[in-house]
């Protein structure tokens, strides 16, 4: 499943602009990969992860963290977007293992940007 959604976003003209400027890699390679999941984990559960999340589709920003722009680029930036492109219902607390999924697909679009 992990790799047919890298298909089905990259056929997306939105979702394959976002891309990581030269700055942001510096930045997630100075921090560390295990660091920036870190973040991941707490933008995921604070920001994604409750039923009811008042801002919804506003809640994350286009820039200023790769993990936010790695959210838009692999829809995991809002409830809609998650029901969308990954099937888990709005409405409902994420799971663990749902935010772990959100959280390896980030992790995975961020490790690719870097190695380019």
């Amino acid at each position: 499943m992990e790799n047919d959604i890298f298909k089905c976003l990259a056929k997306s003209t939105f979702r394959s602009k976002f891309k990581l400027s030269p700055k942001d890699k510096n930045y997630v390679l100075s921090k560390g990969f295990d660091k920036i999941e870190e973040h991941a984990k707490d933008f995921i559960a604070k920001r994604i992860a409750p039923a009811i999340i008042p801002n919804d589709g506003k809640q994350t920003p286009m820039r200023n963290h790769p993990v936010f722009i790695a959210q838009h680029a692999t829809a995991t930036c809002c409830r809609g977007c998650i029901e969308k492109w990954h099937g888990f219902k709005k409405g409902v607390e994420l799971t663990s293992e749902q935010q772990n999924y959100l959280v390896k697909i980030i992790m995975k679009w961020i490790i690719n940007q870097c190695k380019n």
